[in-house]
């Protein structure tokens, strides 16, 4: 089941109908309400959960106008974490409730607000997990948000059915609402978050063409060896998606076994579990796995020798999955699969997770708990 975090800034945009050219602070905020302005992020956000409905999701929120009334609203039976002074929400509430979504493992935060409120996020919680932001600021410069409310609930109802997504940095950027209200735009980077994007599509392949899909193989090679940090054991599973990394790396590979490597030098071949557990004991260590098989299973096919205690140590945030865009699309919507013979560590690992599908390229697919 996908489980949507969900954030609403009651009082994002209500500066604009007043033309305060922005709703950021308190004062400006109260001053706002005080003319009349009416929060409109609520409304922003029922268009967006409105194409939900019916779908496999769990929604995560906070209490009363920070979520909960609106998921209810809109028909969810929301799961509400945090506490609030209702009617005098601020940014730390934002930020509160971002990082407590993200310690409660949601796959994918979804926020109302403008740029103010997407520099919360970003200041909360980075690039932990993708964010996707419905427009409902008065200044919308950055790139995290979705182009309408409703654009932004059907690029969540393609993640949930498992179409691919594609998953990329966007930028936060905000203006100084003093230097606006003068008449002076002055934009200002604060980082980027983890979006997944409005646009779908397959990796180009000619039709038979062998020599395309090395040049894929090739990229996503080239992007697992970037990413690669010194002094950290790699645990590198069975498949040729896997062995292209190793080519790169001028490393033999065992193709249906799982090998351990460490700062580009083999360490290990053809391991067996208990000499994963052994060797990686009480040290950093990161697994890259492929599909195997036609059923899309990336652990319990194949790489049994990935046993619950070594994924257990590691976490699913220490997991790489590799495929084409095309393997994916092969599954035809049908989720990954985990069958690692722990239900509890299924359940874990279970969700949306990003597979890198090429250089500086990624989408995000859904994994069954089965």
């Amino acid at each position: 089941m996908f489980k949507l975090g969900l954030i609403i800034n009651p009082l994002a945009g209500v500066g604009g109908s007043v033309a305060l050219k922005g709703s950021d602070g308190e004062d400006t905020a109260r001053t706002a309400l005080a003319l009349g302005a009416e929060p409109k992020a609520g409304i922003r956000t029922l268009q967006a959960l409105d194409v939900l409905k019916g779908l496999d999701i769990v929604l995560i929120t906070y209490p009363a106008e920070m979520g909960e009334a609106v998921a209810r609203q809109a028909g969810f039976t929301p799961q509400v974490i945090g506490s609030i002074q209702s009617g005098a929400t601020s940014a730390n509430d934002t930020i509160q409730a971002a990082q407590d979504l993200v310690n409660y493992g949601v796959d994918l935060v979804l926020f109302a607000g403008g740029d103010g409120t997407a520099r919360n996020i970003c200041a909360a919680i980075a690039e932990e997990v993708p964010v996707l932001g419905i427009p409902a600021g008065v200044k919308i410069h950055s790139g995290v948000y979705a182009v309408t409310p409703k654009a932004a609930g059907e690029i969540i109802a393609m993640l949930v059915k498992g179409e691919l997504v594609t998953l990329g940095d966007q930028e936060v950027r905000d203006i100084d609402e003093v230097a606006f209200r003068e008449g002076r735009v002055r934009a200002k980077y604060y980082g980027d978050l983890l979006v997944p994007q409005e646009h779908r599509y397959l990796q180009q392949v000619k039709n038979g063409g062998k020599e395309s899909e090395a040049l894929v193989l090739d990229d996503i090679a080239a992007d697992i060896i970037e990413r690669m940090e010194p002094d950290t054991y790699y645990v590198m599973g069975s498949g040729s998606t896997v062995a292209a990394v190793m080519e790169q790396l001028g490393l033999p590979n065992t193709l249906l076994g799982v090998d351990l490597i460490k700062d580009n030098q083999l360490v290990a071949a053809d391991c067996t579990a208990a000499q994963l557990l052994d060797l990686t004991e009480g040290e950093p260590c990161q697994v890259v796995i492929t599909l195997i098989g036609g059923q899309g299973h990336i652990i319990g096919r194949g790489n049994q020798q990935l046993s619950p205690a070594l994924l257990m140590r590691l976490g699913k945030q220490n997991i790489h999955v590799i495929a084409t865009k095309t393997k994916l699309k092969a599954l035809e919507g049908r989720p990954l699969i985990v069958d690692s013979g722990d239900p509890e560590l299924n359940h874990q690992l279970s969700g949306v997770i990003p597979v890198i599908t090429g250089y500086h390229d990624s989408v995000l697919y859904r994994v069954a708990d089965y």
